[in-house]
């Protein structure tokens, strides 16, 4: 059965009723994680349920919570299994690919989708299209790191601006090494906003994860060394599998 003690102290029933059935169960896989190496099989529910003493429902809750905190790894017909470490990305004006080689992975990008379409007016003021007819380069990667699956990223850039730049891109290469080498593009500033989301069915099956699954919702707004806006990207991120740090300073005086 499961011990539902309070560590360092006794337990109470006004606690025990306070505390969801699925929480004891909860820490109690929490320790048993830390022993585990990533990749670990995890026991099934049956078996979790006999061993705890507690419905099956119980345990589905406690797993469930495990894997949207990336600690746990659920493969549909195989199993459970302990999750690598999180990949942790500093918040900074740098591409995918420099963060993933920054940390010693392997990235790479696969091309979902490369349009030329008409500006909508929200979209050409943030590109500082003004008046301008010619539309947008819409770009759609699915980003790897060591062939795993972590986000969807929409480029949007100003077509005018950027001319041939689709057939460059369509061989893979970095977009911010193109923009750098062969249009002179020198990134200066962005304004980035991260909230959050639950994965949509389409974004589910192309990260290989669960519908309903909370996301990193990212939203960047880049600019030149002109202040000239370059770029408006949206990307969405395996809240599972990655997590943001950013280094911060106490305002000036």
């Amino acid at each position: 059965m499961l011990d539902a003690s309070v560590p360092g102290g006794a337990d109470t029933p006004e606690r025990s009723q306070r505390e969801p059935k699925y929480w004891g169960l909860k820490q109690h896989l929490l320790d048993m994680l830390r022993s585990l190496p990533p990749g670990s099989s995890i026991p099934t529910e049956r078996s979790l349920a006999a061993d705890f003493g507690v419905s099956r429902t119980t345990v589905r809750q406690a797993l469930a919570e495990l894997t949207v905190e990336g600690r746990l790894l659920r493969v549909q017909g195989k199993g459970t299994f302990t999750a690598r470490p999180k990949v942790a990305q500093r918040l900074q004006l740098s591409s995918y690919t420099e963060d993933m080689r920054a940390q010693g992975r392997q990235p790479a990008s696969r091309l979902l989708e490369i349009t030329e379409e008409a500006a909508d007016p929200e979209m050409a003021t943030l590109l500082d299209m003004g008046g301008n007819a010619a539309g947008v380069l819409r770009l759609r990667r699915l980003r790897l790191a060591d062939g795993e699956p972590m986000a969807i990223e929409t480029t949007h850039l100003p077509l005018p601006r950027f001319p041939g730049l689709s057939a460059q891109l369509e061989a893979g290469v970095s977009l911010y090494r193109v923009l750098r080498g062969h249009y002179g593009i020198e990134f200066a500033t962005a304004e980035e906003t991260i909230e959050t989301a639950l994965a949509s069915p389409e974004e589910a099956e192309t990260l290989g994860t669960e519908v309903g699954l909370p996301m990193l919702l990212l939203s960047r707004h880049s600019f030149d060394t002109e202040g000239r806006p370059v770029e408006w990207v949206r990307s969405v991120y395996r809240g599972d599998r990655y997590k943001f740090v950013a280094d911060l300073n106490p305002p000036a005086p």
